[in-house]
């Protein structure tokens, strides 16, 4: 059983692959968060700004079976009329690598989908994934040290000096390194925050929420 909370057709918004056709799903639940405002303050993550609470979202629901879910995936890309070479589904949440499993990573290979996770990096990665991007939380046991992509959001609450936490992640194998600006009332600050950084450690690359930008989920 995979439950759901939406599934849509968009443009990736941020990263390495930005700019790019995707189908999102997005699953509901999450390892660090409950969903639920009464309980952000005592949460790991508490400033997630995503619901991932329910099915109740566009394409969301429950599937009993990873050919159910895989089908429905892959009827959601044929609405954005790209060729099936062509065909990418990103696994977000809440956190996806608490439902997604090998007979969902088959299901989707077999039909022409390479596969991306965006991934707290608390739970180890099944194989079969073609991308993978962590994006680590302060407070939390980062387990997934080797990824595709690391994407960290600035700053967070409860982080060691953001500098002395960018030189452990420099150590690491991550192949691409992104600074991305907390969101809120403090965006601009956070912004320039993220640009001086980038400037000063050129192994990072700054990354822009580009999907609300120019207004797509």
């Amino acid at each position: 059983m995979y439950t759901v909370k939406e599934l849509f057709p968009t443009l990736q918004g941020e990263g390495a692959h930005t700019g790019r056709a995707a189908v999102f799903c997005r699953f509901a639940g999450c390892n660090l968060w409950s969903g639920r405002e009464e309980d952000r303050t005592t949460a790991v993550c508490q400033f997630c700004d995503t619901d991932f609470v329910g099915t109740d979202g566009i394409g969301g629901g429950k599937f009993e079976t990873a050919s159910q879910l895989a089908e429905s995936i892959e009827k959601t890309w044929n609405s954005t009329a790209a060729g099936p070479q062509q065909r990418y589904v990103v696994f977000t949440g809440g956190e996806p690598l608490l439902q997604l499993d090998a007979a969902l990573i088959d299901a989707l290979h077999l039909i022409g989908f390479a596969i991306a996770i965006e991934t707290n990096g608390t739970i180890k990665v099944p194989k079969g994934v073609d991308w993978v991007c962590v994006s680590p939380k302060a407070g939390s046991e980062l387990i997934v040290l080797q990824a595709d992509e690391i994407k960290v959001v600035i700053p967070q609450v409860g982080h060691t000096p953001l500098e002395t936490l960018l030189a452990r992640f420099e150590k690491m194998d991550y192949r691409n390194r992104f600074l991305q600006a907390m969101d809120g009332p403090q965006l601009q600050e956070n912004l320039a925050l993220a640009i001086k950084l980038c400037q000063k450690r050129p192994l990072w690359r700054l990354s822009v929420q580009t999907h609300k930008m120019i207004g797509i989920r």
